[in-house]
């Protein structure tokens, strides 16, 4: 066995220790605090709440891989990478970070080798399906969010904005959460507007980014379930992250839906990260659909030929994907002739 081979192992053995020590700094807030400029760790100890040696000896593990750097007396400074821990940063990824290292997703993915033995969620096994858990767990909710938006504002919203919405009057975001990622579109496309649905709990504290980005008088705020109908009349309807969460048939189902509300010349738009089709290149969406294995009953990543087969089940022709298959790509479909 050549010693290269065995460094590469234990890096990838220990990827959870790496995943978990920056989860820590994130959840204490410590790049927030050495936005301001660099600290002692005894201060730094105080601010966020934390043991003064144990924040020490985290903060020189990060240190080591590249997030903060060590000054004199035991002072640390964010480097290039740790901004990205900033919660006041565009694109940070603190929530993302927080998100890894909970306990109930700490908890599910400890569960994987059930989910390998056994095709079954291991999130669902332990906690129940997930909308409600989450909707009954307030904290874990939050904690979901603040990743999912996280990965909306440094991942999916490029591959977003990269796409042309302006032939698009009105665009309906199926699914779209609190509305960060169809304010970013609203704000791109002055002439179009916008509809935001989704679950009844989740509308009813929605609106805050469409009402920053002075976009909300341009947009309607519908609860409701995809599964029964989305709002009609609709030129565009965007779905980001929404068909991985399901098993073919209810994404068909949804697709369906889709499919029936909108115009003749409308648009379906899902922001997804797609499994090239072989011969395959190495991509980072074989981890993605993993921690779908993980989460959800029958959620998974696709591949373009897959998702060609769900949007012709719905009535839809897939017409392209957009973007870098490495991250997040647009997937279009439109009516198939009736």
């Amino acid at each position: 066995m050549r010693p290269d081979s065995t460094v590469q192992m234990m890096q990838y053995i220990t990827g959870a220790w790496v995943s978990q020590a920056i989860s820590v700094a994130a959840t204490l807030g410590v790049a927030d605090e050495l936005a301001r400029g660099p600290h002692q760790v005894e201060e730094l100890a105080q601010a966020v709440g934390a043991d003064a040696d144990a924040l020490y000896r985290l903060l020189r593990a990060l240190t080591d891989l590249g997030l903060f750097q060590e000054l004199d007396d035991q002072r640390f400074a964010l480097t290039e990478v740790g901004e990205l821990l900033r919660t006041d940063q565009p694109g940070s990824l603190a929530g993302m970070a927080k998100l890894i290292g909970a306990p109930f997703h700490r908890r599910a993915w400890t569960d994987l080798v059930e989910s390998v033995r056994t095709g079954e969620s291991a999130f669902e096994r332990l906690f129940g399906f997930g909308f409600d858990h989450f909707r009954d767990h307030p904290d874990d909710g939050r904690i979901l969010n603040e990743g999912m938006t996280a990965v909306s504002g440094a991942l999916v919203a490029p591959s977003v904005l990269a796409y042309d919405f302006s032939p698009f009057r009105t665009i309906v975001d199926v699914g779209g959460g609190h509305g960060a990622l169809l304010a970013a579109v609203l704000s791109e496309h002055p002439k179009s507007r916008g509809v935001l649905f989704d679950l009844p709990h989740v509308i009813q504290s929605a609106g805050e980014p469409l009402a920053m980005a002075s976009v909300k008088d341009r947009c309607e705020l519908v609860g409701g379930d995809f599964f029964e109908s989305v709002p009609s009349g609709g030129d565009a309807y965007l779905l980001s992250n929404i068909i991985h969460d399901w098993g073919d048939d209810d994404a068909v189902r949804i697709l369906a839906n889709c499919r029936a509300a909108m115009k003749d010349t409308g648009r379906v738009l899902l922001c997804e990260s797609v499994i090239p089709d072989a011969p395959r290149e190495p991509s980072p969406t074989t981890l993605i659909d993993l921690e779908m294995l993980v989460m959800a009953r029958g959620a998974r990543q696709r591949t373009a030929s897959e998702y060609t087969l769900l949007f012709e089940r719905a009535g839809l022709h897939l017409t392209g994907v957009h973007g870098d298959r490495g991250t997040f790509s647009i997937v279009e479909g439109r009516p198939l002739p009736e």
